[in-house]
């Protein structure tokens, strides 16, 4: 049986580990460190790694959200992202004119993954994380 998620259980620094693989082109992966940070009721996620990817040199990146109680994820703008299933499993996003679908798999807590599949006229790929709590 599948334990359910709370949004105090993502709490804290996680290491990434992350590849992406296109339909058409050369493979890219980024490693850093996620940290989700009380903010009142919700947790602010900071995402910050470097990104390489074949031919070209090692880059920084970084990524925002805001998660709120019932795993509620919204773009640093405040735009409704997605759900993250308590238990693990599917979630999706429309953002015309791409689809971006996701996996979360919790089997391994307090390591986890998440897999996206995005598709759209100029963009097709497969985004694997691997998260792993490094503190709290």
């Amino acid at each position: 049986m599948p334990v359910e998620r709370t949004l105090g259980d993502f709490e804290g620094a996680w290491e990434i580990e992350r590849s992406i693989t296109p339909t058409v082109g050369p493979p890219a992966r980024f490693s850093g460190v996620a940290t989700w940070t009380a903010q009142g009721e919700d947790l602010a996620y900071a995402e910050t790694g470097t990104l390489y990817m074949e031919g070209a040199a090692p880059m920084q990146a970084e990524r925002r959200y805001l998660w709120t109680p019932g795993l509620h994820v919204y773009f640093d703008d405040g735009r409704f992202f997605h759900t993250v299933p308590a238990a693990g499993g599917e979630a999706s996003h429309w953002c015309d004119p791409d689809a971006y679908r996701v996996s979360y798999d919790f089997a391994d807590w307090p390591a986890f993954r998440t897999t996206w599949t995005v598709e759209g006229p100029r963009k097709s790929y497969v985004m694997t994380s691997h998260y792993r709590r490094t503190g709290r």
